[in-house]
């Protein structure tokens, strides 16, 4: 029936095509079979692939080279301010606790997220939207159709999967174009899958200190680049799986068709399309990351403040989650990491150096050496690093993400399955590697 269907709309396109070519000349015949022939490699079964993957790891390379120089800039710039903070409140002879919750909480937490995630954003959606202005995207989604047809979901998901790479949130929304409402909620609920900007920094950064470790230059970057991009692999073979198991399980279904016709390519507006970038995604997400980080890290610093018996209630978490941490191939921090950067992403590192540095505060450290110091000092080996990676890529979304699934469901039971499923398969995930890498001796 599926063989049949394409046989129809390829012979009512070979009929148009055909009689329009009789009835019209076009004077950019030349650019037509420049499209023709750009095509016939951009969507090969045999090119088109590697071509995505390549792309892909170009747009990473570059992010990663990039965003580092301007964001020890801007993270220098936020510790000076933050002398002249610090200066301030000792002026005024403001209590200890108000400084401490207001500048080491609230302003590093901020800082933070705007010296990590501003630079990225500012290299990753420009390069993003450029493709998608030149006609690329259009050929992803064809490419990928194949794939999520055999995996029960719609084409149309790659669409939204690439949208996720920027935010999981607008992604949620992005679905809105699949009109099946089952093959919708496959996308919502695989879509955390990919990792949005916010998990970027966290694979970066530890792929970088772990994974590239002995390499230096462009030889690190391009180590680093290649093992994130083999995390987005795998995350994108978790998002086919989970597809194919809830297709045939919880959202049963027929897989419905649609036909892409692809546009031409078009020369992009360059500065049009750098500013759009800059104010409609990059400043967008940045905002809605500021008004989850300034709250998180107020809670951080109140809860490594308050003690109980001599022991703050951060370090009780921590004690308590650890046992369990420790059969992931992770710790209590990480974990307690996890779960109070529930609001944001981003602010997962930043909490995690503050519990291992017991400072009470969110903590910035700019020399790349001395924070590998820190982890190996906490027991961190190769696994450490790449199950957190692996449990950052996989655990539940964020919560601006979930309160975007409730919005676009209305349901509060698809809402706690988006994040069940995900937080089970990380789980799951770690702890299989983690017993196999200890079982092997490899750690």
């Amino acid at each position: 029936m599926n063989h049949s269907r394409e046989e129809i709309v390829g012979d009512i396109f070979q009929a148009s095509r055909s009689i329009s070519q009789d009835c019209v000349k076009y004077q950019e015949a030349t650019n037509d079979q420049k499209s023709e022939k750009l095509d016939k490699i951009l969507t090969s079964p045999i090119w088109g692939y590697p071509i995505m993957l390549a792309l892909l790891g170009g747009v990473i390379y570059l992010t990663i080279a990039g965003a580092n120089i301007p964001s020890s800039m801007l993270a220098s710039m936020f510790s000076y301010f933050e002398t002249y903070l610090t200066l301030g409140f000792e002026w005024i002879q403001a209590p200890e606790w108000l400084h401490g919750l207001l500048v080491l909480g609230l302003y590093r937490g901020v800082s933070w997220v705007v010296s990590v995630m501003l630079p990225p954003m500012l290299i990753f959606f420009p390069m993003f939207a450029l493709l998608e202005n030149y006609g690329y995207l259009p050929r992803v989604a064809f490419n990928m159709d194949r794939l999520f047809k055999g995996a029960g979901g719609h084409g149309k998901q790659s669409l939204t999967m690439a949208m996720g790479f920027g935010c999981n949130a607008a992604a949620i929304i992005s679905t809105r174009i699949i009109e099946s409402p089952r093959e919708r909620m496959l996308a919502i609920l695989t879509n955390n899958f990919v990792p949005c900007n916010g998990r970027w920094p966290t694979l970066i950064l530890l792929s970088s200190l772990f994974m590239a470790a002995g390499y230096t230059g462009g030889l690190q970057t391009f180590v680093t680049a290649s093992v994130v991009i083999g995390i987005v692999l795998f995350g994108i073979v978790i998002t086919l799986l989970v597809s194919y198991g809830l297709s045939k399980t919880a959202l049963k279904g027929v897989p419905t068709h649609y036909t892409l016709e692809l546009p031409p390519y078009r020369k992009p507006k360059f500065w049009d399309t750098l500013v759009r970038a800059t104010l409609d995604k990059s400043l967008y997400v940045l905002k809605r990351a500021i008004k989850v980080a300034a709250p998180a890290g107020v809670a951080t610093w109140i809860l490594a403040n308050i003690d109980i018996g001599n022991v703050s209630v951060l370090e009780h978490i921590v004690t308590f989650l650890d046992p369990f941490a420790h059969s992931l191939g992770l710790d209590g921090y990480i974990l307690m990491a996890f779960i109070l950067g529930l609001p944001a992403n981003e602010i997962v590192l930043p909490i995690l150096l503050m519990g291992y540095l017991s400072t009470g505060a969110m903590t910035e450290v700019n020399d790349l050496d001395a924070l590998k110091s820190i982890f190996l000092d906490h027991g961190w080996t190769w696994l450490t690093a790449l199950n957190m990676m692996l449990f950052s890529l996989l655990h539940y979304p964020c919560g601006t993400t979930i309160y975007t699934i409730y919005k676009e469901t209305k349901s509060v039971k698809w809402t706690l399955m988006s994040a069940l499923i995900p937080t089970i398969i990380a789980i799951a995930i770690t702890f299989i590697v983690a017993q196999i890498v200890r079982g092997l001796g490899w750690v």
